[in-house]
């Protein structure tokens, strides 16, 4: 049975704890081993949370908070909610307490879950501003404060006592009563452009977009491990990675954290993964790293390789000409070198679903080469999140693909994409005027200026709202800059600034470990790296490097001044939202005067260097 012909995502689950009920559902580390669930397991701790929940008191409608990473703890509570007919706020683990009270309030929750003692905190630096939050319950069990109680999921749960029959037909009659008209999910947006706004999901839309969204990728039907390490908050993971998995009776394991993932890759062995384009640039910057160590033999084995794998993926998945003798090239070289590369990612993996951002072309082509595919996808939260996906003969290294079925698709007369289709939300959470703002005659705004070509295919220019004009009156999209930048072997991250200014300047952090290598190389003596990118060497060998890529360009869109910071982007730091896009008002007022000082002296002597074009 196809997942629109139940009526809600606990309707599927229900069925599919019947049908795959010996089957892994969900794998979690716990002491340092990958722990799991079955289906009838999972179903089971869910249904014991449902209970708890209405035990409690809460009612059809009510909305609940999940304040956490992602984690068994997140699961259980996302569908025990659903299942009692309450709505899911999530809220992302690494929000402070003023963020997350925001929310709680709009959203009027009365019921926060929160992952360990250190969220718990967050939320009790803030008690005096949560006068609606009577239950808090954690994932962990600690002590916390007499004036601000909280209880485990296992005590609300009472995973202790079994469930009897009056319980599970209790439940299990709530379940038949939620509508794909029901609202699913309250989604808050990262803030970036201003304060949050509560983005309104049905079941129908998620679902849908599940649906459809598999469908046109095309893939083979198989039972499935996906590692998921995308925050669960985001609608990306939560749509394409979590829900998707689990619908199909497929298995999902969580890893540790981010930084984990490639060794949590190796533990599980994934066959897909849900990601952004961050960590795919860390792998092809990874991978050429390693190769510059190799020796000039292995140098050349591996560039030869490159070379008839671009070939062979452009003939067979771009222009669909015969391969002929090229097939055996490329099976040669595969099992040379490209097998072993997977071999670093688990072995087992057949694609990676991309979103969140565009990723960079030769990035894409790159890991196509090595046998790792990246589906690019295109969305917002405010339509579930796809709206375009690429699939098996839908391919195109720099687009996102085509629209899903039933969505239309139009530009604007400024080239802003507009969308209308069954994935589109309800609208936003108490802010009609915000709703009105980006809904015109049934049609979605979505910020993105784009390009469709005659085949369908949709190509990402930038955000509307980043889009440069420069005092010459010249609109440059920053992003591909930015990733041009960033494939750069010295250089982790970059931003572009020239919004009527006379030209471009950049802000870089540095790649640490290759530009330690370079200066061991080079006899450069530093007590730390501030003092590393602030010594002429390095700024010289930035400024060559900016210079070559430059060249690309026409002179109105080369970088005429950069700085380089010490410190690389981060969502701690604050740079980046919690799916790690540039927070480019946060980044221009953290570097503001030394930005200002690009445009005013130039940088000398500070931490920027000119380039000499």
């Amino acid at each position: 049975m196809s997942i629109m012909s139940y009526q809600s995502i606990p309707a599927v689950l229900k069925a599919n704890a019947t049908k795959y009920s010996k089957r892994t559902a969900i794998s979690y580390k716990k002491k340092g081993v990958f722990l799991s669930l079955t289906y009838e397991q999972f179903y089971e701790r869910v249904l014991m949370l449902a209970r708890g929940l209405r035990k409690y008191g809460m009612t059809p409608g009510d909305k609940v908070a999940i304040f956490s990473e992602n984690r068994l703890g997140w699961a259980i509570s996302d569908f025990g909610i659903q299942c009692a007919g309450g709505i899911t706020v999530p809220i992302y683990a690494t929000n402070t307490g003023k963020q997350a009270a925001y929310i709680l309030n709009h959203s009027e929750a009365r019921i926060v879950f929160c992952s360990t003692k250190a969220q718990y905190e967050k939320l009790y630096s803030v008690k005096d501003q949560l006068p609606n939050i009577d239950l808090v319950v954690s994932f962990e069990r600690f002590m916390g404060h007499r004036s601000f109680p909280v209880y485990s999921q296992y005590q609300l749960a009472e995973v202790g006592t079994a469930l009897n029959d009056e319980d599970r037909q209790d439940i299990e009659g709530q379940i038949e009563q939620i509508t794909q008209d029901d609202i699913i999910t309250i989604i808050y947006t990262s803030g970036t452009t201003g304060v949050p706004k509560g983005v309104l999901l049905t079941q129908r839309n998620i679902m849908i977009n599940a649906e459809y969204g598999a469908a046109q990728l095309g893939m083979p039907k198989k039972e499935e491990t996906a590692l998921s390490f995308l925050p669960l908050s985001h609608v990306l993971e939560r749509t394409a990675g979590y829900y998707v998995t689990l619908m199909n009776g497929n298995h999902i394991a969580f890893a540790e954290n981010a930084a984990a993932v490639m060794e949590n890759m190796v533990e599980v062995r994934p066959t897909t993964m849900v990601s952004v384009p961050r960590l795919f640039e860390k792998i092809y910057s990874r991978i050429h790293e390693s190769v510059d160590q190799m020796p000039q033999a292995r140098k050349n084995i591996f560039n030869k390789a490159i070379e008839v794998g671009r070939e062979y993926v452009n003939k067979k998945y771009i222009t669909n000409e015969p391969l002929g003798l090229l097939a055996w090239k490329y099976k040669f070289y595969d099992k040379l070198v490209f097998k072993k590369i997977r071999a670093r990612f688990g072995g087992r993996l057949t694609y990676f679903l991309c979103g969140g951002a565009p990723l960079d072309k030769t990035i894409n082509e790159f890991m196509w080469i090595i046998g790792l595919p990246v589906y690019n996808g295109y969305g917002l939260t405010e339509t579930s999140p796809g709206v375009a996906i690429s699939g098996i003969g839908m391919i195109r290294f720099d687009s996102v693909g085509k629209a899903l079925r039933e969505t239309e698709l139009k530009l604007a007369p400024d080239g802003e994409l507009l969308v209308k289709g069954p994935q589109v939300m309800l609208g936003y959470y108490k802010n009609d005027e915000a709703t009105l703002e980006t809904m015109e005659d049934g049609w979605f705004k979505t910020g993105d200026i784009v390009t469709i070509d005659e085949e369908g295919f949709v190509y990402i220019i930038d955000r509307k709202k980043e889009l440069i004009v420069t005092a010459g009156g010249k609109n440059i999209a920053p992003q591909p800059i930015e990733n041009e930048l960033k494939l750069d072997k010295y250089i982790s991250s970059a931003i572009v600034f020239g919004d009527r200014k006379p030209y471009l300047v950049a802000v870089i952090t540095p790649n640490v470990e290759t530009l330690i290598d370079y200066a061991k190389e080079e006899k450069i003596s530093y007590i730390d790296i501030e003092e590393l990118v602030q010594n002429p060497k390095i700024k010289e060998l930035y400024a060559s490097r900016i210079k070559e890529l430059n060249k690309n360009y026409p002179p109105y869109k080369t970088i005429k001044y950069f700085a380089v910071a010490a410190n690389d982007f981060s969502i701690e730091g604050g740079e980046l939202t919690p799916t790690l896009k540039l927070k480019r008002k946060v980044i221009l007022e953290k570097y503001k005067d030394i930005i200002e000082d690009l445009y005013v002296t130039h940088g000398n002597g500070n931490i920027a260097q000119h380039t000499k074009n």
